[in-house]
This record gives C-alpha cells, structure tokens and sequence, in this order.
C-alpha cells in the first residue's frame, strides 16, 4: 500500500460507485425493451438485435476483462480508468441521437469494452489502496452497493423510460461527473512503477486461480437465476401481481445485501467453509424454489438463496486477492470480472436449455441447478489445503 497516501472516504466512495456503473449497462435498458422493439419494428432481425442490445455489454466484459487487467498491470490503473470512463460516457450517450438499431447496437458493445476496465481498474485499485480487514470490507460494500444499485437503476429506468425510450441513456451522462473526480483524487499507486519491470518474469498463478474462477462463474450463473426466473415461476403459481413479484425481488435483494455484510462475521473462518456455506445456501434456496407451491415459500427461498450468492463475491474476490502481488493484481481482477460476467450471460441460456423452451419445465430446471450448487459446495473441501485460514492471512500483502 501506499505508504504517503491513504484512501480514505472520497476514495472509498468513488471506487464503489465506479463498481456499479456496469451494472447500469445490464439493467437500464430492461424496462424499455418493448418501446425499443416497437420503435424499430421495421429494422429486418428487431426481435435478435434488441435483446443484444440488452445483454452485449455483459458479454464484452466477460470477453475483455482480462485484456483490462493485463493493461492496468503494465500500464497502469488510473490512465485506463480514466480513459475508460470517457468511452463509457460517449458510448453511453450515443444513442440518443442514432437513428440505425445497428449503431446502436454497436454502441452497446463499445460500453461494454469501457465497463470491462471500468470495473477490472475499481476492483484492482481497492485491493491496491486497501489492506487487511479494510480490503475485506471494501469487497463487501462492493457486493451492497451493486446490489443496491441494480435495484434503483431498474426503478429509474422504467421511470425515464416513460417519457420516452431513448432518455434513460440520459444516464450515461453521469461520467462526466466521475471523470473529473477520479482524475483528481484518486492516484497511480506507487508500488505500480517499481514493480512493472519483474512483471514479465513472474509467471501468472493459474493453477491456484482455475479453481476460484470457476466458482467466479458459477456464482454469477446464481446471481442471475432469481432476477430472471422467478417472474416465470410466479405465473405458474398463478401470481401475477407487480406488488407480489416485487415484494420476491425486494427479499432477494435483502438476501443478498444481508449475505454480503456477513462476510465479515465470518472473519477466522477457513476461506473454504465459508464458499461452502455459500454454495449450501443457494442450493437450499433454489431447491425450496423449484419445490415452491406458494408465493410465500417463493420469498423464503430466494430469500436463503440471495444469502448464499451474497456470501459468495466478497470471500471469492478477497481469496483470489490473497493469492497475487501487485505486479499481477490488475490480471487477477481482470479474470475474476470477466468469469463472473460470463456466468451473468450463461445464466439464462443454461436454463433454456434444460427446459428446452417449456416453461412448466422451469421447476426441475431450477432443482437441478440447486443440486449442482450443492454438488459445488461438497467440491470445495477439496480446497481446504488452499486457505487453511481466512483468505487476509494467506499471503501477506506486499504492498501494505
């Protein structure tokens, strides 16, 4: 750590606000998708390019984080979250002057190309700026606030999305906010010029980083199961209600929120245990949905399960961050985003394809993901011999 320059709560504030920014680009859009597809009723594959539209940038970050993280090692952080977040404004705002759904489209991806950094250079930074206890908090707030934000960018969204489907692109127009504020107070860590040139020499830790990835992914295949599903499993309960489907998508959240702010209590506890507990909870939960034959049972599962996936991202993120230095922290943040996004983007197309298209299949669909969370959380034993204490304390920190 920077041993001249603390992090303090402007730093704090603007590497947590700068994580929700690519959860803007996954859920503006959701509330104005029909007056979109209307809009371009004529543009020949309307029904393919606006979905796309929707989830392209997801696919981008999972596709270009790690090229983020490799360019924040050599390069540095700050240029490229600066540079980054005047794309991601630009991007963002474009579409409310195109006329072409292509171009439009094409400016989606371009957000998500500036998310991937956006979003690899916040995360990199916290475990840069912070260490310890401070770190694991950071992650943890991380995980609050874009909970948080996925809630109120949905609820501002519809509410723009009313005076018309382009105004709330309007929103993108908040990096001009961010840019001038993060060039100014936020730094290049130091240690970055120092350690830049043993980069090369250092071969990456793959081998103890696969398996954490993999769970990076399947955490974010969880993440996505309730917010897209359970809409569905309601009609088929024959609740229908915006009041009843919002009140099961408020307990997820809540779930998710209180998971995340747990992960502190967990503090002593093997890095492990702790994925395990993550993983038994979202399975108890998606097993309770798929069982569910109640609107009220509904909420208590997806309220275990939002528990589980809450526990999940911070212990994942601050164990993948005890296992590197800061000459390949960029790259180990790159990989955890990009995992985590791909599983965002795999959700719903893993569910259609073991419900094939059959929506009263949806129930066993959601049992059988459930049982491979479960059959997850068995495999991790196998990763006791990695953290045989909490993830801090693995490795110390080099930099702090």
């Amino acid at each position: 750590m920077n041993v001249e320059r603390q992090a303090r709560l402007p730093q704090s504030l603007l590497l947590l606000l700068g994580s929700c920014l690519p959860v803007l680009g996954a859920v503006l859009l959701a509330p104005i998708l029909p007056r979109m597809q209307e809009h371009f009723a004529d543009t020949p594959g309307v029904a393919v390019l606006v979905p796309i539209a929707l989830t392209l940038p997801a696919l981008m970050i999972a596709l270009l984080a790690p090229v983020a993280g490799i360019i924040a090692d050599r390069l540095g952080r700050k240029p490229l979250l600066i540079g980054a977040m005047l794309f991601y404004t630009v991007c963002g705002v474009l579409p409310l002057w195109l006329e072409s759904l292509q171009l439009i489209v094409i400016s989606r991806a371009g957000i998500g190309v500036a998310e991937a950094a956006i979003m690899t250079c916040c995360t990199t930074m916290m475990g840069d700026y912070y260490s310890g206890a401070r770190r694991e908090r950071m992650f943890a707030l991380q995980m609050v606030a874009t909970s948080l934000s996925a809630a109120i960018f949905i609820a501002v969204g519809g509410v723009l999305g009313e005076h018309g489907w382009r105004t709330p692109f309007a929103l993108y127009g908040l990096g001009l906010v961010f840019l001038p504020l993060m060039a100014w107070l936020l730094w290049e860590p130091r240690a970055h010029v120092a350690a830049a040139p043993a980069t090369a020499r250092q071969a990456f830790p793959w081998r103890p980083l696969a398996p954490l990835y993999a769970l990076a992914f399947l955490a974010g295949l969880s993440l996505f199961i309730v917010p897209v599903q359970v809409g569905y499993l309601l009609n088929l309960l024959h609740v229908q209600g915006s009041q009843q489907i919002g009140m099961t998508m408020g307990a997820s959240q809540f779930g998710v929120l209180v998971g995340a702010l747990s992960f502190r209590l967990f503090s002593g506890v093997p890095a492990y245990r702790q994925v395990l507990l993550a993983f038994v909870a979202a399975g108890i939960g998606g097993g309770l949905l798929a069982v569910a034959d109640s609107h009220g049972l509904v909420v208590i599962a997806v309220l275990i399960n939002g528990l589980g996936i809450g526990l999940m991202m911070p212990t994942l993120l601050t164990w993948i961050m005890a296992q590197i230095d800061f000459r390949q922290r960029g790259r180990a943040a790159g990989g955890f985003t990009a995992m985590f996004f791909a599983g965002e983007f795999a959700s719903p197309l893993v569910v259609l394809a073991i419900t094939g298209g059959v929506s009263s299949a949806l129930p066993a669909a959601l049992g059988i993901v459930a049982g491979l969370q479960l059959l997850v959380a068995l495999a991790c034993i196998r990763l006791r011999g990695r953290a045989a204490v909490f993830p801090s304390a693995v490795v110390a920190d080099p930099d702090s």
